[in-house]
């Protein structure tokens, strides 16, 4: 089971990737596209084009390949080109419950009323 307690940083590899990678596909494109350490502490996190399905890649001790899919609706994925976009855990986790990442505000602004 996934612990995301237990990582420092959480990567999203934007656009879209071919989740018929494997361990060794994915750990790849973290080293040479965006020069980052498979390695180290954290989650890569990749989306495929329909946007339904997150392959999560992760170092313990050896590779973890987490795989997740939605059957009625999609992720809110970032799309910019060739990126790795770092997110906080906490945004990990609203992303996987169907939010969109790096908005101004994730809730409606609260207005003042008068009560008197």
């Amino acid at each position: 089971m996934l612990n995301i307690d237990q990582v420092d940083k959480v990567y999203l590899a934007c656009g879209i990737t071919n989740l018929r990678k494997n361990i060794d596909g994915l750990s790849l494109i973290v080293q040479t596209q965006f020069k980052l350490d498979p390695f180290e502490k954290a989650l890569f996190v990749f989306c495929n084009k329909q946007m339904n399905k997150l392959k999560i890649l992760h170092f313990d001790d050896g590779f973890w390949l987490y795989y997740h899919r939605l059957e009625r609706s999609k992720f809110k994925w970032p799309m910019s080109k060739a990126e790795a976009l770092k997110v906080s855990k906490e945004e990990l986790k609203w992303l996987l419950k169907g939010y969109e990442v790096r908005t101004g505000s994730k809730f409606k602004p609260i207005e003042a009323r008068n009560c008197f």
